[in-house]
């Protein structure tokens, strides 16, 4: 066994500890800021999931629509962004989700790989409700929700092993 597999969360000094919490923390303050605009904006349903980026609809040509298409300027935008911010997001946590002692074998490897196969999911997605049709706003509901619950396990467990475990 190598040595690096050998470090542990709560044996690392104190100040290590403590850039490591603090990083975890202020990501999860982002990411459940990320989460709160999801859902003020889907309302966490298939149905608002695919209004947010296909449009409303409306009842005759008189009526202007709540939300409009997203125009592929914005998908662009919106998925290179978020593509390469939650690409380090993952990569950050996953590093240090690696040297939890809480969480190992399959269940370690597969929140570390996880999030990756979701973001691409996710922003694939998006393209896909807007371009070919609503239902894939299920596609996108799950894989988010496997992105998101990985997360905040790594979250969890890394904030518990750091503060609590000796």
């Amino acid at each position: 066994m190598d040595n690096i597999s050998k470090i542990k969360l709560y044996q690392l000094p104190r100040a290590i500890k403590l850039l490591l919490m603090l990083t975890v923390l202020n990501l999860t303050v982002g990411v459940g800021i990320g989460l709160y605009y999801v859902s003020n904006t889907t309302h966490l349903s298939p149905e608002g999931t695919a209004e947010q980026f296909r449009g409303s609809s409306v009842d005759n040509n008189f009526d202007i629509p709540e939300k409009f298409p997203k125009p592929t300027s914005e998908l662009l935008t919106t998925t290179h962004n978020h593509i390469i911010s939650m690409t380090f997001i993952f990569f950050i946590m996953g590093g240090i989700f690696y040297f939890n002692s809480i969480i190992t074998g399959f269940w370690k490897s597969f929140f570390i790989a996880e999030p990756f196969f979701s973001i691409l999911a996710t922003f694939g997605g998006i393209w896909f409700i807007r371009f070919i049709h609503s239902s894939f706003s299920y596609l996108v509901m799950v894989s988010g929700v496997l992105m998101y619950l990985s997360f905040f396990i790594m979250a969890g467990t890394i904030i518990y092993e750091l503060s609590h475990k000796k």
